[in-house]
């Protein structure tokens, strides 16, 4: 057998890992294909881009830290440009930073859609959530998720705020999710230890 020098062994090491790199890229759905994914309580598209003043103040508002504004950089991190009239308004991109729905803090209402003074985003009770809410919806890709290939993981289950409801668990701790129930906050996405992530949040559009 032929021996392989240190310089040929790394060589190779890391073509193989820039191989493995381009192949996750590839794999890992881009915000572009997932939409944008506005803060709770967002109006439909045109009413939302009309009436957001920019203010940043939802953001500021935001105990998670989830809701940024959308610039050419950050979208660029994700594959997502802006669009017309996109850029400076609110934008939350799960896989860095999903919403908590206030679940830590006082108060009765979302702090962003209390923060907002323009009515962009429609001033709602913590309350309301399930009913009222609807920032996306999750999509499970089960060859890529561990419970459905011989391993039980269930982390997802454990981030959901509805578990048993919104993202129910069946065999293996096998997800699955209720397209209904799902308000989009994205902590499973946020959560999954799979690379790429084996569920992602959809834009509600």
């Amino acid at each position: 057998m032929k021996e392989v020098s240190r310089r040929e062994f790394l060589k190779n090491a890391a073509a193989t890992g820039a191989a493995l790199a381009a192949s996750a890229a590839l794999l890992r759905p881009a915000a572009a294909e997932t939409g944008v994914i506005r803060p709770p309580g967002a109006l439909e598209k045109d009413e939302f881009l009309s009436r957001c003043i920019r203010c940043g103040r939802c953001g500021d508002a935001c105990p998670s830290q989830a809701i940024m504004m959308f610039t050419e950089a950050n979208g660029e991190k994700f594959s997502l440009k802006p669009g017309p009239g996109d850029d400076g308004t609110p934008i939350i991109f799960p896989r860095q930073k999903a919403c908590n729905l206030c679940q830590k803090v006082d108060g009765e209402y979302l702090r962003c859609t209390e923060a907002c003074p323009t009515g962009a985003l429609t001033k709602l009770l913590k309350s309301e959530v399930t009913t009222k809410v609807k920032m996306g919806v999750a999509r499970l890709d089960k060859n890529l998720c561990y419970s459905y290939n011989d391993r039980c993981c269930g982390v997802c289950l454990r981030a959901c705020p509805f578990p048993g409801k919104a993202l129910k668990s069946a065999m293996h701790e096998m997800p699955v999710v209720d397209p209904a129930l799902c308000v989009g906050c994205g902590l499973c996405e946020r959560s999954c230890i799979r690379y790429p992530q084996a569920i992602v949040v959809v834009a509600d559009v």
